[in-house]
């Protein structure tokens, strides 16, 4: 039985054990205890701050750093959740750490970030069949700690830091023109935070603005462009791991794992993982979700991919 599938089951007991003993018992946060995260294939090196973006049910990841030292990486790999397997690819062509990832006409794309040096808006395609890395059209300007997410076959840059300050910026990439334009700007500036295109729209998730973590959350209508409040998180997060998991949203910061219910209109908080991290990436991949990478609370990156079935 492949190690995924053990793992499943073995999440699956647990959580039909712990309902047992706990009579289904309800947590703090009101919520009926949930099957937990277990770990399965770890990356071939721990990192944090990668750029990353899930393709044809593959989640691919690139760059990043070794957090005791701030070294950016060029690795870049690709997770077969199926066969719980890591592939090592073809390197990034520059080392590069806070870069976004974005997947979007057959492509993985890595987008701006900080090399040796210094802050860059260069953006990088890998075809996955060619398994070849290629320039494409660079951001109209630096930025790290940035997000990006791919709606409607166009790939959103938002927000991120340069010069000392966070951004408000947001640009728009055409991949069949290889063009970047402006799109309309963040309600404020701010970086290390989530975003997600659900139901048709982009939510920015939380991150920080000078000194201060935010709850926040920012919804974008790319069709009238623009900008509304949406459900502020009961705790604030910043890089943080965000996923979209049929009509919810799952966000994850440390030991901070919240849900948003589209259909009740609620964050709630789910089961803590086994590994407390930040600066991570979360994807929804077949039956489950998946974590990947980041920095521990002890300041020290991990290789460790943590997954928990959905129902």
């Amino acid at each position: 039985m492949p190690r995924r599938a053990v793992a499943v089951w073995l999440a699956l007991l647990v959580a039909v054990a712990a309902g047992i003993a706990l009579g289904a018992s309800v947590d703090g946060d009101g919520e009926a205890r949930a099957a937990p995260w277990t770990r399965v294939a770890s990356m071939s090196q721990r990192r944090s701050y990668i750029a990353a973006a899930k393709l044809d049910g593959f989640v691919y990841t690139a760059g990043g750093m070794v957090g005791e030292t701030g070294r950016p990486l060029a690795l870049a790999s690709r997770y077969d959740a199926a066969a719980d397997s890591w592939e090592v690819l073809a390197p990034l062509p520059v080392p590069t750490r806070a870069a976004a990832g974005a997947a979007a006409d057959g492509r993985f794309y890595v987008i701006g970030g900080t090399t040796t040096e210094g802050n860059t808006g260069a953006v990088w395609a890998y075809d996955s069949v060619s398994g070849d890395w290629s320039a494409r059209a660079p951001l109209p300007e630096p930025r790290f700690n940035h997000a990006a997410v791919a709606l409607d076959g166009r790939v959103w840059a938002l927000g991120g830091f340069l010069q000392g300050r966070e951004r408000r910026e947001v640009f728009v990439y055409d991949p069949a023109a290889d063009r970047w334009t402006a799109g309309p700007p963040l309600p404020q500036p701010m970086h290390a935070f989530g975003a997600v295109a659900f139901r048709g729209e982009l939510w920015v998730i939380g991150g920080r603005r000078g000194e201060r973590i935010l709850r926040d959350v920012w919804i974008l209508d790319p069709r009238s462009g623009r900008w509304r409040r949406g459900p502020a998180m009961p705790r604030p997060m910043e890089l943080l791991g965000a996923a979209v998991a049929g009509d919810e949203i799952h966000v994850l910061w440390e030991s901070t794992y919240q849900v948003y219910d589209a259909r009740t209109g609620r964050w709630r908080q789910g089961p803590v993982p086994t590994v407390t991290r930040h600066a991570l990436q979360l994807f929804r991949v077949g039956d489950g979700l998946y974590a990947v990478g980041g920095c521990t609370t002890a300041l020290r990156d991990s290789p460790v991919v943590e997954f928990r079935p959905l129902g």
